[in-house]
């Protein structure tokens, strides 16, 4: 079998990897059994937490350390340990006296400490986000009581997060908020992102990341694109983060990661300065994109 043109694979769960209904698209599961018996590692870049993504992680039969709580983690999963960790720290105690403390019913807020996951902000809307990823939610108690918090998760009961951003900047100026889903607005530690995380794991194996692809489809994955060689979307990725785009693949649904791995496998997809070359579409008919440069050029 031909070796593939990247190292390793870099890719987001939900809505890259992992469908609505929450299993990994089978066409992309078997595509990276074939990039790993050619090679290739892969690894996962999530916003999930160490139960949640661990499921999709041994699924995949993965022995790879992976990318939690949108890059505020790279953990080891099969012994726990944390290879690489960033917490929110002092600024939590400001986070939920200003903001936290304030939000209305229809918004929840999710704690992520020592691994477990606290509503520190109860609301009917979290069952559903507890019920999606497989998480109990333990109650909340003094600020005290929680340990270092690694990520704040609010989830509002509609698409509407800027007003919450706001919120969080004006009280924790510090912190970091990204978005990975409509109703989802995570507040991270100061620095954190699948980039800064990716750009560490690269380093701590001596891999180049000239021989990285990643593949994401919204705007929490937008550093991981930027740090890696090639950067992949799927082409129902949220419309803000394809102009960060080498290459968009198919649909997450129709097997976008099977179709980067294609492009990978297929040997015409080696990497020069960082950049992919140009690539024929897949059979689904998906348009190659390129990732733009300096006043609006192209890259390669």
């Amino acid at each position: 079998m031909t070796a593939p043109a990247a190292r390793w694979i870099v890719t987001d769960l939900d809505g890259t990897l992992v469908g609505a209904d929450l299993r990994i698209v089978e066409r992309s599961r078997q595509a990276l059994v074939a990039f790993r018996r050619a090679g290739g590692e892969v690894f996962l870049a999530t916003g999930r937490n160490e139960v949640s993504a661990g499921r999709y992680h041994a699924e995949l039969g993965l022995t790879t350390p992976a990318i939690l709580y949108n890059g505020a983690r790279v953990v080891d999963l099969a012994s726990g340990q944390v290879l690489y960790g960033k917490e929110i720290g002092g600024s939590f105690d400001a986070l939920r006296k200003n903001v936290l403390d304030r939000l209305p019913p229809t918004v929840g807020a999710v704690a992520f400490a020592g691994g477990k996951p606290v509503a520190v902000h109860p609301a009917p809307v979290l069952a559903e986000y507890a019920r999606r990823d497989g998480l109990r939610l333990l109650p909340s108690g003094p600020t005290a009581e929680l340990g270092p918090v690694v990520k704040v998760l609010l989830v509002n009961d509609r698409p509407e997060l800027s007003g919450l951003a706001d919120a969080v900047h004006r009280a924790c100026p510090e912190l970091v908020t990204v978005s990975s889903e409509p109703t989802y607005l995570e507040v991270l530690p100061p620095g954190a992102s699948k980039g800064a995380a990716l750009r560490f794991l690269a380093q701590h194996r001596g891999v180049d990341l000239a021989q990285v692809a990643a593949i994401g489809d919204n705007h929490n994955d937008a550093d991981m694109l930027v740090a890696a060689g090639l950067a992949a979307v799927p082409a129902d990725a949220n419309p803000g983060i394809r102009e960060l785009a080498d290459l968009v693949v198919g649909r997450c649904a129709d097997g976008a990661v099977a179709d980067l791995v294609a492009h990978l496998l297929a040997g015409d997809g080696a990497f020069s300065e960082g950049r992919v070359a140009a690539a024929p579409a897949p059979a689904d008919g998906a348009a190659y994109a390129r990732r733009a440069g300096p006043a609006g050029e192209e890259t390669g």
